[in-house]
């Protein structure tokens, strides 16, 4: 186990290496865009810098919204509105009110003009020049329904906090496999398919992490269905049974044969210790968590790049085409990682204290057994 200052140290490298100069012009890594990509990036550094105080991140954040909001201009879709989570949080911590009237508007966006699928639930559009028409992809939870939840919990409009509810809930409904519990990656509504039924484990993550926000959020204004919490702690129990021996999961969870995945176990893990803290999940989950997190600490890299995570990924036309992915670095693997290590720093049982070394006869440093 890790010990508090051991987690921070690794915090103070990952955010150094997220902002850095040298990735201009890199997809994965750049992050003076306004997409998915970058999105969960800042969203990773405001829980990282108002759980530990540290006022040069959320001045980074300040200063990154300024530089790049013109960009968000464009054409709005589903997948590029991560960034806005950030508003509630930026709003109450400066009191200005640029960033209160921005969510709301994005929020009419999303439940007034935003393409939806037959069933109600939102489609997932995105910036390149491709479209999924009446497609469900789980990542919509994280990347537009979170912001909804928050946005709610801000003003506390029954309205914003019953649709984050019923987007959340339709998703578990479309995409959760009956048999195992666990999550498929998207949902056809035209052929009424899971299409390649790969149950793909960032998918798993995005839920996984964004339920026990939407529930805090929006439990604050409206009752949150029993069916939600039960579909969520269906889907944990189900993680747990495919999690690896060293704590990682599997790009394809139920393909032990198939490599490990370092953003989605991140995510995962990350996800149990907040429903743990928000009362989703009982405290045996902790473990669950606790050996994921020790699995990913190897992976980050003295100068804070975290290996091991995969590129940005479809629904696939195979399951075998999941396992080709490349893994490269990424903002969102960097970013799911700071929230683990974010996140353990408020679980002290998760660290061990700093160890000292027994003196021995004659004074010295002894050798540890």
């Amino acid at each position: 186990m890790s010990t508090k200052q051991e987690l921070e140290k690794k915090l103070d490298l990952i955010f150094e290496y997220m902002i850095s100069v040298r990735h201009q012009g890199n997809w994965g890594m750049d992050i003076h865009h306004w997409d998915w990509v970058p999105g969960v990036g800042v969203i990773s550094l405001m829980e990282y810098g108002t759980a530990t105080g540290a006022d040069k991140v959320i001045d980074y954040l300040l200063l990154w919204v300024n530089r790049n909001k013109r960009k968000a201009e464009g054409v709005r879709v589903i997948n590029s509105l991560a960034p806005y989570a950030l508003f509630p949080g930026l709003y109450r911590l400066t009191g200005d009110t640029w960033f209160l009237s921005k969510a709301q508007e994005i929020a009419a966006w999303m439940l007034e003009t935003a393409p939806r699928t037959r069933e109600g639930a939102l489609e997932h559009t995105v910036t390149e020049a491709v479209d999924f028409p009446e497609q469900v992809w789980a990542d919509t939870v994280y990347m537009a329904v979170l912001f909804l939840a928050r946005l709610a919990g801000l003003t506390g409009d029954r309205g914003l906090a019953e649709a984050a509810l019923q987007q959340t809930l339709l998703h578990l409904r479309l995409l959760q496999d009956p048999a195992t519990g666990l999550l498929f990656h998207g949902w056809n509504c035209r052929d009424g398919s899971h299409m390649s039924a790969a149950r793909w484990a960032r998918a798993n993550a995005w839920i996984t992490l964004a339920v026990p926000g939407i529930v805090a959020e929006t439990s604050r204004v409206v009752a949150v269905p029993e069916e939600l919490s039960s579909r969520y702690r269906t889907l944990a129990s189900a993680l747990r049974q495919v999690q690896g021996e060293n704590g990682l999961w599997h790009t394809v969870l139920d393909r032990p044969d198939y490599y490990q995945e370092t953003s989605a176990s991140a995510g995962i893990a990350c996800g149990f210790l907040k429903a743990v803290k928000g009362g989703l999940l009982d405290d045996s989950f902790l473990e669950n968590a606790g050996k994921a997190l020790e699995g990913i600490l190897p992976l980050i890299r003295e100068d804070g790049e975290v290996q091991g995570v995969s590129g940005g990924t479809p629904v696939m036309p195979s399951i075998e085409a999941y396992n080709a992915i490349e893994r490269y670095p990424a903002l969102y693997g960097q970013g799911l990682v700071m929230q683990l290590l974010t996140e353990a720093l408020n679980h002290p049982h998760l660290q061990h204290p700093q160890q000292t070394v027994p003196l021995n006869s004659e004074g010295k440093g002894g050798r540890r057994p």
